[in-house]
């Protein structure tokens, strides 16, 4: 046979390897997802979501009623964005590891407070003990605009260190709106 030939086949197989490797990760964190609830747990949610089934259908609300639903998620969102001032742009999970009572997520945040743009990146470990469920945030980075300030820098390195998500969303929305404030003072005297 010809060379060519032979060659073109075996980057087929070895593309079609790639895929059922592929494949076959994803049924195995499938399976370990699966895993996870225990038996008793999964038929409640069968019967709970069998019970919410039947009650949409006798009880169907109207396309009205869906769309004054709507309309008030928005205006509480917009009440939200509007106290706080974060505008969140994207976010995105991904499962590192799952077992039985430990599961490793990276998160990826980007958004706005105010006028002042914002990415995270960090790791997120659960841990399920019996009733109780406690997390860890590790790996956290920070991307801000405002990096020339050097106190920013300093409360940014900060939190990075101690992976303390609460206070960085609490001192940035403070900051950031005094940032804007300033920044608006400026704009008037130029």
């Amino acid at each position: 046979m010809d060379n060519s030939i032979c060659q073109a086949y075996e980057d087929e197989i070895q593309a079609l390897e790639e895929e059922i490797r592929l494949l076959t990760e994803k049924y195995e964190d499938i399976q370990q997802e699966s895993t996870f609830f225990s038996d008793e747990e999964i038929l409640k949610s069968i019967k709970s979501f069998q019970r919410e089934t039947q009650e949409e259908t006798t009880g169907r609300e109207s396309l009205s009623d869906l769309k004054a639903q709507l309309e008030t998620l928005e205006t509480d969102l917009s009440f939200l964005m509007k106290l706080t001032g974060f505008q969140f742009t994207s976010h995105s999970k991904k499962t590192v590891e799952k077992s039985k009572h430990r599961t490793v997520q990276k998160h990826r945040l980007s958004g706005k407070c105010h006028s002042l743009s914002f990415q995270l990146e960090f790791q997120l470990l659960e841990m399920q003990n019996k009733e109780k469920v406690s997390s860890v945030v590790s790996d956290l980075s920070i991307i801000m605009e405002s990096r020339e300030d050097s106190d920013v820098s300093k409360f940014v390195s900060s939190t990075e260190e101690h992976g303390n998500l609460l206070t960085f969303f609490r001192s940035l929305s403070t900051y950031a709106e005094w940032y804007e404030h300033r920044r608006r003072t400026f704009l008037h005297f130029k």
